[in-house]
């Protein structure tokens, strides 16, 4: 699957460029992959909706990665001043609460389909009021 290869690569990156980033800016950028890869992982029981897609495909090829590359295409002394870093910080919050938001919207899909399927289980197996004595 391809989202699931951007997703490797998004972590392989943040974790060569660990060393550049500032410590909590790496670990914010690995929770929003972990995120990312929950999301990712409900396609394989049932298809993600297309917002969900778009969000998921639209961070891992574009948002996190401008995200990360413009912070370190700063220089030494750039990624030592707290502005870049705090910019860097809010920017990887907002990612965040965005998946973050994506991820409860699955997961309510994912109880509604659990009970539409009980709806019909019920409805297909048990007596009706219909049925004749």
């Amino acid at each position: 699957m391809a989202m699931l290869r951007r997703l490797t690569d998004a972590e392989r990156f943040i974790n060569r460029n660990a060393g550049r980033l500032p410590g909590r800016a790496v670990t914010r950028a690995r929770w929003l992959t972990d995120t990312l890869r929950e999301i990712v992982g409900t396609a394989q029981i049932r298809p993600l909706d297309v917002q969900a897609v778009v969000l998921v495909r639209g961070t891992l090829e574009d948002y996190l990665p401008t995200t990360l590359h413009t912070y370190l295409a700063l220089d030494d002394a750039a990624r030592q001043r707290p502005q870049p870093t705090e910019a860097l910080l809010e920017q990887l919050e907002i990612l965040q609460q965005s998946v973050s938001d994506v991820l409860v919207a699955v997961r309510s899909q994912d109880a509604d389909a659990l009970l539409i399927q009980g709806n019909f289980l019920r409805t297909k197996f048990s007596g009706s009021d219909l049925d004749l004595p």
